[in-house]
């Protein structure tokens, strides 16, 4: 739902990555920077890192990339030099990490795990019919069939503005209900008449435009 947070286990963090290419700064700036507040990050949490295969080259040393929660992520900016990116990169970080705490509290609504669960029940017959579509689409010489719960799952995930069903608003989850049954009408329609697997598809991305213009509207 956004790119300069993300959730881990009900809390929301950002990370030394993002913050350097959104303040213009080195990464290995940006650690070093960490490194050297250590002590007054971890007032606010412990801090968790990851090692990643060089930012560089494939032969340099793997880059160390922190984790910060809210708290130890506006504290580090306070300590590098404020430009007017480093203001608006924290204005945008700020609105990120209240956007994610808010979804944090919707997520545990009744409202949001009644419409999780209904979601789950137009996907298992939209997954009914897309075993009728494999099947249909082989016999017409597909080779690729099996990558059609995939496919059409990123299709109805991407008109609704989507990348992770557990991470969607309510609102992106009625959305996408509507966007599967779509898809389960357009693919029955279009094996019922005998057309091309591929004119289905086709259909099915028409048919989810309008879609995803909702999704924009409502967003």
């Amino acid at each position: 739902m956004n790119d300069l947070v993300y959730l881990k286990k009900d809390d929301v963090f950002t990370d030394s990555l993002v913050i350097a290419e959104q303040t213009g700064n080195q990464h290995k700036s940006v650690t070093a920077l960490i490194r050297k507040q250590k002590k007054r990050l971890e007032k606010y949490g412990d801090l968790h890192f990851s090692d990643l295969k060089s930012l560089n080259s494939k032969r340099g040393r793997p880059a160390r990339v922190y984790e910060l929660n809210e708290q130890q992520a506006t504290l580090l900016i306070t300590f590098m030099d404020n430009t007017d990116q480093v203001a608006d990169f924290k204005m945008a970080l700020v609105d990120q990490f209240y956007k994610m705490r808010q979804f944090i509290l919707e997520r545990q609504s009744t409202i949001w795990k009644d419409t999780r669960e209904y979601g789950k029940v137009t996907r298992k017959a939209e997954t009914d019919i897309l075993k009728k579509l494999v099947e249909y689409a082989r016999e017409q010489g597909s080779e690729h069939a099996d990558m059609y719960y995939v496919t059409y799952s990123r299709l109805a995930n991407k008109a609704v503005g989507i990348t992770n069903r557990d991470e969607a608003t309510v609102q992106q989850l009625n959305n996408l209900s509507l966007a599967e049954n779509v898809i389960l009408r357009v693919i029955d329609m279009g094996i019922a008449t005998n057309k091309h697997y591929k004119t289905i598809y086709k259909e099915c991305k028409i048919r989810l435009e309008a879609i995803a213009d909702l999704a924009y509207l409502t967003a």
